[in-house]
């Protein structure tokens, strides 16, 4: 069993982070503990978070097309969500080292 390593074919450019702004009934449906287990399963690092607008806001960071992906199952959300809007922002922000839940803004 091999382990790959970064190497100048898998520059620092493969990672994406975005920040990404939920609407419609994305609040009271297990939205940001779901965003916390799909962005675990995808190896993604950053954050989840609920705004006083209704909306649910989070920060996305990891491989290109895991980000991608993360972004695609966002549009749909958990079964009780009813998402009417997605906004993608590209960010230089932090993600940390993990996923997390942050405090409502």
């Amino acid at each position: 069993m091999t382990t790959t390593q970064a190497t100048s074919d898998s520059p620092q450019s493969s990672t994406k982070t975005v920040r990404l702004v939920i609407k419609g009934r994305v609040q009271g449906v297990f939205y940001r503990n779901w965003t916390i287990e799909n962005a675990t399963q995808l190896g993604l690092k950053g954050w989840v978070r609920n705004r006083r607008d209704g909306s649910v806001e989070t920060l996305l960071s990891g491989n290109s097309d895991a980000v991608q992906e993360m972004e695609q199952r966002c549009r749909r959300g958990p079964p009780s969500a009813m998402v009417t809007g997605l906004e993608v922002y590209p960010s230089t922000d932090d993600p940390g080292s993990g996923f997390e839940r942050k405090q409502t803004v």
